[in-house]
């Protein structure tokens, strides 16, 4: 009682028919000369993030729109070491370097473009990535691993260097102003510099092994005019709004 027939005549419970039914169907197109429709595999958090990039940043001379900043942002804060192969469990991450003078920094470019380049930034204990500039550039940067102190500043006169420097002293130094001075932990949020804002100017120090993820739109390029530029920051204490002149 309660039983029905089916596949082949033979008799099973109602609740199993559909299972059963649903099983032979792949059977029956391939009887049919069909192909079965494989699963889709998952996107990986990474191919997700590489396909927003390639939509997003369209080349030189171009900044990402603000639905598309979020869309990044949102993307790369959900983002975990393991999406990148990476895991504090390594070495590199347990290893203190406190004794070593000068701790040698690594990096891994994921992908490079004209448009658009992914780049890891692995740095030991007391590692620093000088101050320096990205020119024309607006970069994404995720701190997946560790710790670490970000200073930043961004032109006080933005427009200045357009308009050229009227002595040697004008041209080497020139008035900025302090964006962020504080120390970040993994897991936090993704920041954001663009050519004029956001701390285009930064500087990294290791407070301990941490690992960072770059994207950058468009890349470096010497070709391009895009060459890095490392600055020296120096306090204007006679200057009444205490910004600091760069060098």
């Amino acid at each position: 009682m309660g039983a029905e027939v089916g596949v082949a005549g033979v008799a099973v419970p109602a609740a199993a028919k559909r299972r059963r039914v649903l099983a032979a169907k792949p059977a029956a197109e391939a009887a049919a000369g069909k192909r079965p429709r494989r699963a889709r595999r998952p996107v990986g958090a990474l191919q997700r993030l590489f396909q927003a990039c390639r939509a997003v940043f369209r080349g030189p001379g171009t900044v990402p729109a603000p639905a598309e900043v979020h869309l990044l942002r949102a993307i790369l804060d959900r983002m975990r070491p393991e999406d990148v192969g990476l895991s504090s469990d390594m070495a590199f991450f347990r290893t203190s370097n406190v004794a070593q003078r000068n701790p040698t920094i690594t990096h891994t470019t994921i992908y490079k473009s004209e448009n658009f380049s992914m780049v890891i930034l692995c740095l030991p204990q007391n590692a620093v990535i000088p101050l320096h500039n990205h020119p024309g550039m607006t970069v994404f940067s995720k701190l997946l691993l560790g710790s670490m102190h970000i200073k930043s500043y961004d032109w006080a006169d933005p427009d200045a260097a357009g308009r050229g420097a009227s002595s040697p002293d004008e041209d080497r130094l020139r008035l900025a102003e302090l964006v962020v001075d504080d120390d970040f932990t993994a897991p936090c949020d993704t920041s954001v510099l663009y050519p004029t804002a956001g701390g285009n100017m930064h500087r990294f120090r290791a407070i301990a092994p941490c690992a960072i993820l770059d994207i950058l739109g468009p890349p470096y390029s010497i070709e391009e005019d895009r060459d890095c530029t490392y600055y020296t920051d120096v306090p204007y204490s006679e200057h009444t709004s205490k910004l600091p002149v760069l060098i």
